[in-house]
């Protein structure tokens, strides 16, 4: 955990329900990373959470499905009825 996050006033509060094998497993590895059960947990939950997010926000395609998304973008189809149909629809309920 990072002195910034450290120094936060902390006006939240988490409860967990675990076995107290899962509580002993946590505390070992706390102690053995020189922490406190509750610091362990934050900075492991917080790394986690980040990388949850991240890799929910960033796409990865491989090389052939890159290629033919700019291909699109760079010579877009003609619109097909349905999407005029849903351009219409979108302009005449948010004409303004």
């Amino acid at each position: 955990m990072s002195n910034n996050t450290a120094k936060q006033f902390k006006e939240s509060r988490v409860d967990l329900r675990i076995s107290q094998e899962q509580k002993d497993l946590l505390e070992t590895a706390a102690s053995l990373k020189g922490l406190s059960l509750s610091a362990y947990l934050l900075s492991n939950s917080l790394e986690a959470a980040r990388k949850d997010i991240e890799s929910y926000e960033k796409l990865v395609l491989s090389d052939k499905d890159r290629d033919l998304f700019l291909s699109l973008i760079e010579n877009p189809p003609e619109p097909n009825q349905n999407l005029k149909s849903a351009m219409k629809i979108f302009k005449d309920k948010y004409k303004g």
